[in-house]
């Protein structure tokens, strides 16, 4: 199979051809990727359900170990489509604390980082425009 990226693909039922999209899109579409739902007081607020994450956003971690837990974005891993989070770490044998590397889907945003003047002007164009 081909290694290339093709803006041209509408979708597959095959986990391969999903797998492989994913893969090997360009960084400026995997980063749309690492969107997480939103609280319902965001998501009535800006009127859309999902919006990209980044450092700083204070989330709550829905699913596995972690589950319930609330903490702030530590890191992003655009490549990896997944981000680490200051309250969920796991200790090695050693004893050291090693933060665990999260899927966008399995987090819950409830409340954004707007330090940036862009993300805050966007949203808000989000709530007006819908």
């Amino acid at each position: 199979m081909n290694k290339k990226f093709s803006l041209s693909w509408k979708g597959s039922s095959s986990p391969k051809k999903q797998r492989k999209y994913r893969e090997n899109a360009p960084l400026n579409i995997k980063r749309k990727m690492l969107a997480a739902h939103l609280s319902k007081e965001l998501r009535s607020k800006y009127k859309t359900r999902n919006v990209p994450l980044r450092k700083g956003d204070s989330v709550v971690i829905m699913r596995g170990k972690f589950s319930g837990t609330e903490g702030k974005i530590e890191k992003v891993f655009t490549k990896q489509l997944k981000v680490t989070v200051d309250s969920a770490k796991i200790t090695t044998k050693k004893g050291n604390k090693v933060p665990l590397k999260l899927r966008p889907s399995v987090l819950l945003i409830k409340d954004l980082n707007l330090s940036d003047k862009f993300r805050a002007e966007s949203l808000e164009k989000y709530g007006k425009a819908r």
